[in-house]
């Protein structure tokens, strides 16, 4: 694997800065270099909160230039589009289908962007874009928390190392009762995004 650029957007609670610290750590532990930095929008409060990964054999700065993205992972529709610009030309977007409204859409000053806006502005940019029902697949599996879980199994596709890094990087962050549920999510994840077609 070469030099891999990912952005990872969501909002405050979705477990954004743990997906990308995981991601760090399955690049260090299959001995790549790996820097991140992370930017959060009044994040308890449902705002914005991104990271920029970079991997690569040796990374100098963790900042991405904008269509530098090789892929961007979006826990949240509206962030996928926000964020879409970021990506390039021939980048993947691999976005849960969800809608988490920020607070001026629920104060009436704006409106939440329909499905066809929000893919219309991810396909002005690539073809590449993954819908993935992530937030009710993690509920379907007992606990709506392991969506991070199941959106990095998703992500994993991309990046060609192997599976128990992974699993093994994954258990060193989560306490021990709930690795098994997050498992699943993690193997459901990859079960999805290598069987859904791009839209």
């Amino acid at each position: 694997m070469g030099k891999v650029n990912l952005l990872i957007a969501g909002v405050g609670g979705q477990g954004v800065i743990l997906a990308s610290d995981i991601v760090g750590e399955v690049a260090i532990a299959a001995s790549y270099d790996f820097k991140k930095t992370d930017t959060l929008g009044m994040a308890q409060r449902g705002g914005s909160v991104i990271s920029h990964l970079k991997i690569a054999p040796k990374v100098h700065s963790p900042l991405i230039a904008e269509g530098d993205v090789d892929v961007l992972l979006a826990l949240e529709k509206i962030e996928a589009a926000r964020w879409a610009y970021y990506l390039k030309s021939n980048g993947v977007a691999i976005v849960n289908n969800h809608a988490q409204p920020p607070m001026s859409v629920n104060l009436g000053n704006e409106t939440y962007p329909s499905d066809d806006m929000i893919t219309t502005a991810i396909k002005n940019v690539t073809d590449k874009l993954y819908f993935v029902d992530g937030s009710s697949m993690a509920r379907d599996l007992g606990n709506a928390k392991t969506l991070n879980m199941l959106m990095l199994g998703c992500v994993s596709h991309f990046l060609p190392i192997d599976v128990s890094v992974w699993i093994d990087c994954i258990a060193q962050r989560l306490p021990a009762a709930i690795l098994e549920i997050n498992y699943r999510a993690f193997d459901t994840g990859r079960k999805e995004i290598t069987d859904a077609s791009i839209r």
